[in-house]
C-alpha cells in the first residue's frame, strides 16, 4: 500500500512538471541571483558603497594642493579727477583683475592620513554590509523556495491519498455488490473523499500563495506563470551536525559578514578618536598667490616740449623765479599685454595655527569619540553573544527537527501497518467503514506530518550550514 501511495505521489509530481513544461522553471540558484540583482535593499546598499568610493576619492584629493583662481571686472561711476582738465567730474572708469591662489597643508595633526584610513575602512564596511544583506536575502529566498517544494509535495500527497480513497470506494462498491459488505459502509467513505477533495483545494491554494510570495520577493509580477524547477529532495546528510557548537561559532566569527562589519565599525571609531585628537595639534600651511590688474582709463605722457613759468619772487631782489615743465598730452590706456607684467604681484609664506582655547569644543569632541568607541565595542560584543546564542539555538533546533523527523517516519510506518490491517479487515467485512476511515485518516495525517518534518529539518539544517559557511544548495 505504501508503494502504491509513493508511486502515485511521484506520478503526480512528474505530471505537474510535464504540464508546466512550457513555463519558466526557476532553480534555486537562479532565484537567488535574480533576488540579489533586483532587491531594493541591496540596490540601496550598493549606492552606499558608491558613496563610500566617492568619499575615498575626495579624501585622496585632500593630499593635493588647493588651487583657486579669481577674475573680476568693475565699473567705478562717480566723482573722479579728469586727467585732461584736472577737474573733478562724474566719470565712469573700468578695471579688470585676476589672481590665482595655492595652499598646501604641511602638517595637520595627521588628519589627512587618518581620514584616508577611515575612508578605506568605511569602504570595507560597506562591502561587508552589502555581503551580509545579500546573505540574508539568499537565506530568505531559500526558505521561500523550500516552502514551495513543501507545499508542492503536500499537494501531491493529498492528490495521491484522494486517488487511493477513490480506489477504495470503487473496491467497496464491488464488495457490496458481492454481498461481502453492507450498503451503509459506502457513506463514510464518500464523506472522507469529500473531505480529501477539500484538502486538495486547500493545498493547491497554499501552494499558489507560496509561489506568489517567492515571486514578490523576486519582483516578478507574472504570478500565474511563475514556478520553480522540479526536483526530488531527500533528507541530506551533513557533516556539520557532527561538529560542536563551539567550533561552528569559532568559524562563524571568521566568515560572518555581520561580525566583520562590527569589527570594522570598531576600527572606524578608533580612527575617529585619532582624528579628534589631531584637532588639538598645531597645523602648518604654505600659501602662494599671484595677482594682476588691468585699467581701461586714458593716461598722459610728455610731448618733449618744455616751457618756463614763474613760481614766485626773490625777497631780497624782487627778481622772478621760474621753473620748467614739460607739456603733456592725453593718450589711450597702456596695452593690456604690457599691463599684465607691470601690474602683477606675488604673495607667499607660511601660516602656523596653534589651538589655544576654543570653548573646549575640540576636547569635548575627543571625549565624545571615545564614548562612541566604547559603545561600538559593546555593540560588537553583543553581536558576538547574539551569534553564539543563534548558533546554539539553530543547532539544537536542527537536532530536534531530525529526531522529530525520525519519529514521524516510524509513526508513518506504524500507521501504514495499521491501515493495511484495517483494509484487509474492512474488505473481509469484519470492520465497519467508520473505524476504517478513522484509521486511514490517521495514516494520511502521518504522511503529511512526515513531509512537514522533513522540510522543517532541511531548512533548519541549512541554517546551521549557513553559519558554518556552507553554500546554499539542495
Amino acid at each position: 500500500m505504501k508503494n502504491t501511495a509513493t508511486s502515485l505521489t511521484t506520478l503526480f509530481l512528474l505530471f505537474s512538471a510535464i504540464v508546466l513544461g512550457q513555463t519558466k522553471q526557476w532553480t534555486l540558484e537562479e532565484c537567488v541571483e535574480l533576488a540579489l540583482e533586483k532587491n531594493i535593499t541591496i540596490k540601496q546598499n550598493e549606492l552606499d558603497y558608491v558613496n563610500a568610493q566617492i568619499d575615498k576619492q575626495a579624501t585622496i584629493a585632500g593630499f593635493f594642493p588647493r588651487v583657486n583662481s579669481n577674475l573680476s571686472h568693475s565699473w567705478n561711476i562717480g566723482l573722479n579727477q579728469n586727467i585732461t582738465t584736472g577737474l573733478l567730474e562724474n566719470l565712469t572708469t573700468q578695471f579688470s583683475s585676476a589672481g590665482i591662489n595655492l595652499g598646501v597643508d604641511i602638517y595637520k595633526g595627521k588628519q589627512n592620513f587618518n581620514e584616508l584610513h577611515r575612508a578605506n575602512l568605511t569602504l570595507l564596511a560597506r562591502q561587508y554590509q552589502l555581503a551580509d544583506i545579500s546573505n540574508d536575502i539568499s537565506l530568505l529566498v531559500a526558505n521561500s523556495f523550500l516552502q514551495i517544494m513543501f507545499n508542492r509535495e503536500i499537494l501531491a500527497v493529498q492528490k495521491a491519498q484522494l486517488e487511493v480513497s477513490k480506489a477504495e470506494l470503487k473496491r467497496t462498491n464491488e464488495l457490496i455488490s458481492a454481498g461481502v459488505l453492507v450498503a451503509g459502509d459506502v457513506f463514510e467513505l464518500e464523506a472522507n473523499i469529500a473531505s480529501q477533495e477539500q484538502a486538495v483545494v486547500q493545498a493547491d491554494n497554499t501552494l499558489r500563495l507560496a509561489k506568489i510570495n517567492l515571486a514578490q520577493l523576486l519582483l516578478i509580477t507574472d504570478y500565474e506563470n511563475f514556478d520553480i524547477s522540479f526536483m526530488e529532495l531527500d533528507v541530506p546528510f551533513s557533516q556539520v551536525m557532527g561538529e560542536s557548537t563551539k567550533k561552528i561559532y569559532e568559524k562563524a566569527l571568521t566568515i560572518r559578514d555581520d561580525i566583520k562589519l562590527a569589527v570594522t565599525n570598531v576600527e572606524i571609531a578608533e580612527t575617529n578618536v585619532d582624528l579628534a585628537k589631531g584637532t588639538l595639534q598645531p597645523s602648518l600651511t604654505a600659501f602662494y598667490g599671484y595677482s594682476t590688474r588691468l585699467s581701461y582709463s586714458d593716461r598722459t605722457e610728455g610731448t618733449g616740449e618744455f616751457i618756463e613759468f614763474p613760481i614766485g619772487y626773490v625777497g631780497s631782489t624782487g627778481s622772478e623765479v621760474y621753473t620748467t615743465r614739460e607739456n603733456r598730452r592725453v593718450i589711450g590706456p597702456r596695452p593690456l599685454a604690457d599691463q599684465l607684467g607691470i601690474n602683477d604681484g606675488h604673495n607667499f609664506g607660511l601660516q602656523l595655527n596653534i589651538p589655544i582655547f576654543n570653548g573646549l569644543s575640540a576636547k569635548s569632541n575627543v571625549k565624545r569619540t571615545k564614548v562612541n568607541l566604547e559603545r561600538t565595542k559593546n555593540s560588537l560584543e553583543q553581536q558576538q553573544l547574539d551569534l553564539e546564542t543563534a548558533i546554539n539555538q539553530a543547532y539544537n533546533d536542527a537536532k530536534g527537527a531530525y529526531t522529530f523527523y525520525e519519529a514521524a517516519k516510524k509513526t508513518t510506518q506504524a500507521r501504514l501497518d495499521a491501515f493495511d490491517d484495517a483494509r484487509k479487515r474492512f474488505e473481509a467485512g469484519v470492520m465497519n467503514s467508520f473505524n476504517y476511515t478513522q484509521i486511514k485518516q490517521r495514516y494520511d495525517a502521518a504522511i503529511s506530518d512526515e513531509v512537514r518534518a522533513k522540510y522543517d529539518y532541511i531548512f533548519k539544517l541549512k541554517v546551521v550550514e549557513f553559519y558554518f559557511g556552507v553554500p546554499l544548495s539542495f
